[in-house]
């Protein structure tokens, strides 16, 4: 295997590790290809940054930042764990930390899901296509080694210590974004003890585990996920400007099948995606800029539809919401016909949304897809599942913690004088603080 370092360490500065530093020649140049720099393109956090104005970040640092942590956690453990850690899988885990989100498309969720990518399946495909730098870069290394990485990041690599570094319930890349995340939106929400949960973190046979006067620290990190999901992640009006954007898209997408977009307007790099044929070199082509420049010529665009859409995603003009549970959810065909006599298309101007997520998921192994649990070494050299030592974490374990929206036209909240007036006020007979009540 060719590891070749650096005559001088490079470093790159950080707003969160200070300073990220490179060494092997390998990185700095996987990172100055041009499907790692398109990285710096797309924004870390998608819509968030028009309710937190500081998250403009993109997955560029946040993927320095995830290779950082991971560089510290193979420091920490040749220098304290020797006879339990091979420092010959450091340039593997390296590398599958910087890369881990390398197949991230522009708006990366949303476009996901109207055009029907896998940004996990593009990565391997970066990673293993033999067209690509990165490809050429990592064979440099050894013939093999592009699988290798791929296999860090599809959990099937033979060492359970790498995959874990990059990918359990406490890794490198979730400590990454939590602390990254906060910064940016200007939260304390996502902030916790890094430099402590990096003391404590040690290899074992099976993986990774955390000793167990460190146990707090794991706690608090706990803690800040679930509050980062719950004030960030889950906000409600980045939430309605994703459900601009997925209906931004799918018109699009259904004037082109309908052949109805005229031809000054069409979006040239969106045509193998809406054709289902895209390769490799079309999905490297866009990002967040890409499009953006899309929805502006569409600002023009005669279809009423596209062009209000195009507008509400620019000029920051998100669907309002109202929470809503099982026991109210058939009230929701009532309000989609009353945005419809309000003189709203309902396909396009109302949605429902739902996000949930669990705050710490203590293994379970008749679960679809069992999470790595956390575990906590005792004195005597024993594991102890982290939920059976911690009464926080117990009382938040396995609760998934969100909530269910429906989406709708801010104008059904008037209130006085209007053509509608009374369809307003039949659709807000059914809301009170912010829920839907029958």
């Amino acid at each position: 295997m060719h590891d070749e370092l650096l005559p001088r360490e490079k470093v790159f500065r950080d707003p969160v590790h200070n300073y990220i530093h490179v060494r092997h020649r390998v990185i700095l140049d996987l990172i100055n290809t041009p499907e790692f720099q398109r990285l710096r393109r797309i924004k870390q956090l998608g819509v968030a940054s028009q309710v937190f104005q500081g998250a403009e970040h993109s997955r560029f640092t946040h993927s320095l930042g995830v290779y950082e942590i991971t560089r510290e956690i193979c420091n920490n453990f040749v220098a304290n764990y020797p006879n339990d850690w091979d420092d010959s899988q450091r340039l593997v885990a390296l590398c599958a930390a910087l890369l881990h989100d390398i197949g991230h498309g522009p708006y990366s969720h949303t476009f996901e899901h109207i055009f029907n990518t896998d940004h996990e399946a593009i990565t391997r495909r970066i990673l293993c296509d033999e067209s690509t730098n990165v490809n050429r870069i990592l064979r440099t290394v050894a013939p093999d080694f592009p699988e290798q990485v791929a296999s860090v990041i599809d959990h099937t690599y033979p060492n359970p210590q790498v995959v874990q570094m990059i990918s359990s319930q406490i890794d490198a890349d979730r400590m990454d974004y939590l602390l990254r995340d906060a910064y940016n939106t200007g939260t304390n929400y996502g902030l916790f003890d890094l430099t402590r949960i990096l003391r404590v973190m040690r290899p074992y046979k099976e993986g990774i585990t955390f000793d167990a006067n460190g146990m707090h620290a794991v706690e608090d990190y706990i803690v800040s996920r679930f509050q980062m999901y719950q004030q960030i992640y889950f906000h409600p009006v980045s939430r309605g400007q994703e459900v601009v954007l997925g209906h931004l898209l799918k018109r699009a997408k259904t004037l082109y099948e309908a052949g109805r977009f005229d031809r000054g307007f069409t979006p040239r790099l969106l045509i193998p995606f809406f054709e289902h044929r895209f390769d490799l070199a079309d999905y490297l082509r866009l990002d967040d800029g890409v499009l953006n420049t899309y929805f502006t010529y569409w600002l023009d665009y005669p279809d009423p539809i596209l062009k209000d859409f195009a507008d509400r995603f620019l000029s920051r003009r998100p669907l309002k919401s109202v929470t809503f549970t099982d026991e109210t959810e058939d009230l929701l065909p009532t309000l989609r016909n009353l945005v419809a006599e309000a003189g709203f298309e309902p396909d396009y101007y109302t949605a429902e949304n739902d996000s949930f997520d669990l705050p710490y998921d203590a293994y379970d192994p008749s679960s679809a897809n069992p999470k790595t649990q956390i575990e906590i070494m005792q004195l005597g050299g024993t594991m102890e599942e982290l939920s059976t030592l911690s009464p926080l974490v117990a009382a938040i374990s396995g609760s998934l913690a969100g909530d269910k929206r429906f989406y709708f036209p801010k104008i059904m909240l008037s209130r006085g004088p209007s053509l509608f007036a009374n369809t307003y006020q039949q659709f807000q007979a059914h809301l009170l603080n912010g829920a839907l009540i029958k």
